[in-house]
């Protein structure tokens, strides 16, 4: 990927003369099976570019799922830069939300002058927060009929979308053939170290390449970000196949071991993340975390090796863990062995009524 970088053919983007970039472009709109894309730096942007370019009337509203990226983790940006209010809707645990309660909520904002006007709904897919969840088919043609029956338009926050393709098994096109807009994320699981593009109808596009200048997005010689995205959309297929595998794999690997400390529900487990819940008052999801980077004279005593894994704490009882193109099976299976490591001697601490201690300190 850095010799395609340091090898790749440039011009000046921002007047649309970088050939690498509009390779890209091309290609990731095929894939995508929309008319155009546009390149830009992350899929934040991206994300913002469309709701700015779908709800150009301020005060316009958005619907969306109360642990969505879009609406959590990308600092407001539909409200501090759009203007565009965000009704967030509960989700279920396998990232999608209620039909049910999502018409209610559209139909007595449709129409009313009580309430902002609605305008958008996005979606995300692979949904990070419900740890990688593809939302099913069936589920994203209900949401475009809805759309359509009250003159909406659907976004999709596709940062992981080759992730749901090949869970699917599916092309790309047959996912976003339900959306009017999408983002497709480079630097997830696809390994490029930056870059996104935002893809749809051509007009739609051309209004998006404006947006994408006023928030500071134009960029002249890309050509070396495009050619890592490129190498990285042409092995999507296999790369992430192998990730999905090696998630499984250590999911499968700790249901296994049935360990009191923590637990996998491996029905959740359909791509490249694995929620692990962590049982009991310690240790909490950051102390695990922290045990699993340490490393620790005992461990090489005992296990051979000092193996140093970096996982996040997610939230009040469950750490994640995430797949990618650079972690092996090797590498997956060290991991499995440090956290069952790790889980039997807090558990040994807890039945021996000892003070919790730091493992033990130190780099990988």
């Amino acid at each position: 990927m850095r010799r395609a970088m340091a090898r790749a053919v440039v011009g000046d983007d921002d007047y649309g003369e970088d050939p690498t970039v509009n390779e890209l472009q091309r290609r990731a709109a095929g894939t995508l099976g929309t008319e155009a894309a546009l390149f830009v730096p992350t899929a934040t942007m991206a994300n913002l570019i469309a709701v700015m370019c779908h709800c150009q009337q301020r005060g316009t509203q958005l619907f969306l799922g109360q642990n969505a990226h879009l609406h959590l983790y990308e600092h407001g940006g539909a409200a501090q830069v759009a203007g565009v209010h965000s009704q967030a809707l509960p989700d279920l645990p396998d990232g999608t939300f209620d039909l049910d309660q999502l018409e209610l909520t559209v139909r007595e904002a449709h129409g009313s002058r009580y309430h902002p006007r609605p305008q958008l709904i996005c979606l995300e897919n692979t949904h990070s927060s419900a740890g990688g969840r593809v939302l099913p088919l069936t589920y994203l043609r209900q949401v475009r009929e809805l759309a359509d029956h009250y003159g909406l338009q659907v976004h999709m926050d596709g940062a992981r979308l080759m992730n749901a393709a090949v869970a699917q098994g599916v092309e790309p096109a047959q996912i976003t053939q339900h959306c009017d807009s999408v983002s497709l994320c480079f630097s997830k699981g696809l390994g490029a170290p930056a870059g996104a593009v935002l893809a749809g109808r051509r007009e739609f596009i051309a209004e998006a390449w404006r947006t994408r200048k006023l928030l500071g997005g134009g960029m002249r010689q890309a050509g070396v970000l495009a050619a890592a995205a490129l190498l990285g959309l042409r092995h999507a297929e296999a790369t992430l196949h192998r990730d999905h595998d090696n998630a499984r794999r250590f999911a499968e690997g700790i249901h296994v071991l049935d360990l009191p400390l923590c637990s996998v529900n491996l029905a959740a487990v359909e791509t490249n993340i694995v929620m692990v819940n962590v049982r009991g008052a310690w240790p909490s999801p950051a102390e695990l975390c922290d045990h699993l980077r340490a490393t620790s004279e005992e461990e090489v005593a005992e296990t051979g090796q000092a193996v140093s894994v970096l996982l996040l704490p997610w939230s009040a009882h469950t750490v994640r863990a995430v797949w990618h193109r650079d972690i092996s099976a090797h590498d997956t299976e060290l991991a499995r062995s440090k956290l069952e490591f790790v889980a039997r001697k807090c558990q040994e601490k807890l039945a021996l009524g000892l003070h919790p201690t730091p493992l033990g300190t130190g780099g990988a």
